[in-house]
């Protein structure tokens, strides 16, 4: 569909507006005014007229697709393989356990600290599973979001989000 962009003057796009309303029957057109602008609307395209002190400015907005096409991208009637949904629910229930990381990892993006290292013996909660991300399995490197409360000196108890594999962490006593 190849659209064309015409300059006229303010006056002629506004009963050039009304006159593409009155021809296109088949296609239900909307003219509105409203603080000197006036707009034009149909289910295949959107113009929009800006009057100016010098010139009209016509500007073409662009609809967004509501509904994707049926035959690409997920089919929400398909079900999915049984063991994934097993693994999912398996990782699921790991929401809100208590970990220790098996050992030491450095953490380098914490705010003002140059560097942070999570040892045994400091316990995280998991927080959130990102495997399974708006009604698709996707596969993290990390899949596992685990919150930690350090202690530092002089700033007090910092928070970090760190992202871990399952083979990084053992769950402890819920």
């Amino acid at each position: 569909m190849t659209t064309g962009v015409a300059v006229m003057s303010s006056a002629t796009a506004a009963s050039t507006a009304t006159a593409t309303a009155a021809a296109t029957a088949r296609i239900p057109l909307f003219l509105s005014r409203n603080n000197s602008s006036a707009t034009v609307c149909s289910t295949l395209r959107c113009r929009t007229i800006t009057r100016t002190r010098t010139r009209a400015r016509l500007a073409i907005c662009c609809e967004v697709a509501l509904k994707s096409d049926s035959s690409t991208g997920f089919d929400s009637s398909s079900s999915s393989p049984p063991e994934e949904d097993e693994e999912l629910k398996k990782n699921l229930e790991k929401v809100g356990c208590k970990v220790k990381v098996k050992s030491p990892l450095k953490v380098y993006h914490v705010p003002k600290l140059p560097e942070v290292e999570l040892t045994p013996d400091m316990v995280g909660v998991i927080k959130q599973y990102v495997g399974f991300w708006k009604g698709k399995y996707i596969s993290p490197n990390y899949p596992f979001k685990v919150e930690y409360r350090i202690d530092v000196p002089d700033r007090g108890s910092v928070k970090l989000v760190v992202h871990l594999k399952e083979e990084e962490f053992e769950i402890i006593a819920e």
